[in-house]
């Protein structure tokens, strides 16, 4: 099972930037609080704690320089502790008729996860001394995220914001050729059983999106991909912010990439991180934001030319939502 795209299913589960690099935003729903006249990396107030996920695959090491980063910006973290190797706990679901069914639950399979991810609330809540917090979770660590704030209800009061970084989280169409859900019914659960995404002043969702290589469809023309995003629904606009992006003429790698996209979301030539597709990123009701030129994981990045989600001139771009 594999929590975000691969190529067959898992056993389970699922900068400083070049200074020619450019970020604009601007979004017509929510007003955000401005920043601007405050050196926040020098700013002594200490802002709400967060929690980190961990996404499929990743330790808790591949997270500790976003840590620090945060900490740079007054914000204290804790990273749930997860090992590469923890990961094949959940070979344990292939003994479970759903898993081959398609209708796995999050339950009992992922508990050891949900557990590391209370022991890491709990001692969030500990820094804050009861106060609110917030969860970052990345890629599959985004919608765990949901499982355990539907699941373990006691936290949930003192959860402000769940912000996902290049998280699946919608499941994929049925039906489809050549589409496998690769959770085995773990994001039908969590769509149909979690609650909803909202953005309001007690509780806020904030989904990012990366757009760092459009993929193409494996048997198709040569014809260089289209720019334009693919169309999403949602109650919220996407903010987008503008930086730099990879769009070429169908090669061996953008079909690599699109066959990925088309086991998440249905569709081989869309845009995404180059692990999930832009517009499974999202969740109707969040405040849903693309980065332009992001690429999915911290494993394989460069600060320089292929910053991730938690990359330093990134995390500048979306930290205010941590510290409002």
């Amino acid at each position: 099972m594999a929590l975000a795209p691969s190529f067959k299913p898992l056993p389970l589960l699922p900068l400083q930037l070049p200074t020619s690099r450019r970020f604009s935003c601007s979004c017509s729903v929510v007003a955000q609080p401005d920043y601007s006249s405050t050196s926040l990396s020098s700013s002594p107030v200490t802002y709400r704690p967060a929690v980190i996920l961990p996404g499929l695959g990743n330790n808790t090491g591949d997270y500790q320089k976003l840590a620090l980063t945060l900490q740079g910006y007054g914000v204290s973290t804790v990273v749930a502790k997860v090992s590469r190797i923890d990961w094949l706990r959940n070979a344990a679901g292939l003994v479970d008729p759903n898993y081959w069914r398609g209708t796995l639950q999050p339950r009992p399979v992922l508990d050891w996860y949900l557990n590391r991810v209370d022991e890491a609330v709990n001692e969030a809540l500990k820094q804050s001394q009861g106060g609110s917090l917030s969860i970052i979770g990345h890629s599959a660590g985004g919608w765990l995220a949901r499982v355990y704030m539907e699941e373990f209800t006691e936290a949930n009061n003192n959860i402000a914001l769940l912000l996902t970084l290049g998280s699946p989280l919608q499941p994929p169409p049925k039906g489809l050729p050549g589409v496998v859900d690769q959770t085995r019914g773990l994001l039908d659960y969590v769509e149909k059983n979690c609650r909803k995404a909202v953005y309001a002043p007690e509780s806020r969702y904030v989904c990012i999106a990366g757009r760092y290589i459009q993929g193409s469809r494996f048997f198709g023309d040569s014809e260089p991909a289209s720019t334009a995003p693919v169309a999403i629904e949602q109650s919220v606009p996407v903010t987008s912010e503008s930086g730099t992006l990879i769009s070429t003429g169908a090669t061996f790698r953008t079909r690599f990439v699109g066959q990925g996209y088309k086991q998440v979301c249905g569709q081989a030539d869309v845009w995404g991180d180059g692990v999930v597709p832009e517009v499974s990123a999202h969740l109707e009701g969040a405040l849903n934001v693309s980065f332009d030129g992001v690429y999915h994981s911290p494993v394989g990045s460069d600060d320089e030319s292929r910053p991730w989600y938690g990359s330093p001139a990134i995390v500048e771009q979306w930290v205010h939502h941590l510290l409002n």
